[in-house]
């Protein structure tokens, strides 16, 4: 007898595995379908920063979404602990922005003065920042301190949402190619996949960088494109940070055990994964003209992901306006471990009809 699911995901990243979860959660009968492993994609390349103020600000349409799912973070980790055991290692550790010059200093004040007053963000004087990070450069001109953001290790939040959704019902297929709809008049049913095919009352693609190929095969457009992203990470004997440092083009996040991670480069209209020396020398100057003892760290290892951009720089999530029983989410670009908690409640409750009214703020049809 075939099985028909409640739903089926395209995806086991960070977003494909928080639907799973907090659709399993509700009851719904689940299954993921992910090409490789779970988290093998950006979801564990990325530092797991959970900073709303990276590139947001009181004015961006992102803002309050972005607020409202670190907030989620808390819980969300005791959760997870106790139905998966798995520490996803949550840290509330504050980030600082730091300003290089006077100009990159009178804009985080603009920033400073759109931002709520719950999020106690201060600005910091050269000599305050010297105080609480001693070994950042003296060379800076100051920065925004946000106490409230903080870093989760994106492939254990990733490997534990998975696994949690197992444990409350759903059936998890690593290693499956889906490579095709199942559509009957203006219904997907399901999708053809490289072990055969599967059949959904809601088919939802969150496939990151991914699912704009797939999507194609109904006709719907993402006008999305890949973004690459070189990393490395080093290890120091002592503690050289204790809050996430974030600069335009470069940031060091500090995670257990005395490693560092240092991000971002960016290559647009890329899938290719492989790291090049030019885009490591970069990064490594960007990062110790920030904190000069990291020339002294121990050499860990690079890697490179590729994150979900949309022209509009917004997600995409919602169903679709062509197709009955077809939904998206994806385009979190460099955001999606910060907004994994709640893309996975609204696509649940639109799944589920239910009434949210950042639904109409953030979701629409494609």
């Amino acid at each position: 007898m075939t099985t028909v699911y409640d739903v089926l995901v395209v995806g086991g990243g960070v977003i494909g595995c928080s639907i799973a979860y907090q659709l399993s959660k509700r009851g719904k009968n689940v299954l993921v379908l992910e090409k490789n492993q779970l988290a093998s994609k950006a979801s564990k390349a990325a530092a797991g920063m959970l900073g709303v103020h990276t590139e947001l600000n009181g004015g961006s349409p992102l803002y309050r979404l972005a607020q409202t799912s670190r907030d989620m973070y808390p819980v969300l980790a005791q959760e997870l602990k106790e139905v998966s055991g798995m520490d996803i290692e949550y840290v509330e550790n504050g980030m600082i922005k730091l300003a290089r010059t006077e100009a990159e200093a009178q804009t985080l004040l603009e920033v400073a003065s759109k931002t709520d007053e719950v999020e106690q963000v201060q600005w910091m004087s050269p000599p305050n920042l010297s105080a609480c990070e001693p070994y950042l450069s003296k060379h800076v001109t100051g920065g925004l301190f946000i106490p409230r953001d903080g870093n989760v290790s994106a492939p254990k939040l990733t490997e534990s949402l998975g696994l949690a959704s197992k444990r409350l019902g759903a059936d998890v297929k690593e290693y499956t190619d889906v490579y095709d709809f199942m559509i009957e008049g203006n219904r997907v049913m399901g999708v053809q996949s490289s072990i055969g095919p599967f059949y959904a009352s809601e088919t939802i693609v969150a496939g990151g960088a991914w699912s704009q190929s797939l999507l194609e095969r109904v006709g719907v457009t993402l006008h999305a494109y890949p973004v690459k992203g070189e990393c490395f990470s080093v290890k120091y004997s002592k503690k050289l940070v204790e809050r996430t440092i974030f600069t335009e083009g470069c940031y060091i996040v500090p995670k257990p055990g005395g490693r560092l991670l240092i991000g971002a480069t960016e290559q647009p209209n890329t899938f290719d994964e492989t790291i090049s020396a030019g885009g490591l020398m970069d990064l490594m100057n960007r990062a110790t003209s920030i904190l000069p003892e990291l020339s002294y760290a121990h050499w860990e290892r690079a890697w490179a992901g590729i994150r979900p951009q949309n022209q509009k720089g917004l997600p995409r999530i919602g169903r679709s306006g062509i197709w009955e029983g077809l939904s998206i989410a994806t385009g979190h670009y460099r955001n999606g471990i910060l907004l994994a908690p709640i893309t996975g409640v609204l696509v649940a409750d639109l799944i589920e009809g239910k009434e949210n009214h950042q639904l109409h703020s953030y979701v629409g049809s494609f």
